[in-house]
């Protein structure tokens, strides 16, 4: 079912790209691209979320509840929650675009390693997994000439982990430039898109701030350690959402030299808020 749903789709789009524009680099490219125009409704309404998110936190009602429980960590998270349920926010949903993204990493990460197909074996499963319509509506006419893939581009091998040897290294030892360029995109993007917390302690913020942590260590294991097609996936995905969000009006460019601090409304003397 995951083959059926997932892969050979997945596997198939890429290789029609590929068929057209002859670089299998730049028919992950702009796979990717694809992808991020068909996810952009999503992004859209965690761009809604967040804002929404933002209001709630600069509230009254909101500062009241955090002035009063400021002692008690579970009463004040009963009360966040109930009042999350009454304004209709979900405190999770800067969360989605990202739960939703790990299934399309391990679909696509398994359609790059099927294209490529390096033995035998994985040939003959990419050949039975191909659509009878590719080869009739691509400009090659036919699958042999559409496959073995020609995985190289640029400096790397797409069905490789990416390194680049270097004369001062030790035997052996390579600078993985990709991964590197994955984990300064990822925590760019994440500065830029995520809006300053109105309160730091608030437990959507601490989750928000922990992702902007372990969300670019992660994306850096995995272009470690996989194929340096997935890490051009990364790459070209961390862009263009930049760019999404940037044409969007709403790309945080404060956020990326500054750390999140909590927006603190001033007292008068009588003791309200000002």
């Amino acid at each position: 079912m995951w083959d059926l749903i997932i892969v050979n789709p997945f596997t198939n789009v890429l290789l029609l790209i590929y068929a057209f524009v002859g670089n299998f680099g730049v028919a992950i490219i702009l796979f990717t691209i694809l992808i991020r125009l068909l996810t952009h409704p999503i992004m859209a309404t965690q761009i809604k979320s967040s804002a929404t998110m933002q209001e709630l936190m600069k509230s009254d009602e909101w500062l009241k509840i955090q002035a009063k429980h400021k002692d008690d960590r579970e009463k004040l998270a009963q009360e966040q929650m109930r009042l999350y349920k009454e304004k209709g926010v979900n405190p999770f949903g800067s969360c989605l675009p990202t739960l939703i993204q790990f299934p399309i990493l391990i679909g696509f990460y398994q359609s790059i390693v099927r294209a490529i197909a390096a033995t035998p074996l994985q040939l003959l499963s990419l050949v039975r997994g191909i659509w009878p319509q590719l080869a009739s509506i691509s400009s090659t006419a036919s699958l042999s000439a559409l496959i073995p893939i020609q995985s190289k581009f640029l400096w790397m091998d797409l069905g490789l982990p990416e390194r680049v040897i270097l004369p001062f290294l030790p035997a052996g030892w390579g600078l993985p430039v990709l991964a590197l360029i994955v984990a300064i995109t990822t925590y760019i993007q994440t500065k830029l898109t995520t809006p300053p917390a109105a309160d730091p302690n608030d437990q959507s913020a601490q989750m928000t701030q922990s992702m902007a942590i372990t969300m670019p260590l992660m994306l850096f294991y995995f272009s470690l350690n996989f194929a340096s097609g997935l890490a051009v996936y990364f790459i070209t995905s961390n862009i263009i959402g930049i760019l999404q969000y940037a044409a969007l009006g709403k790309v945080n460019w404060k956020n990326l030299f500054s750390s999140s601090k909590p927006e603190v409304k001033a007292k008068s003397k009588t003791g309200k808020r000002s």
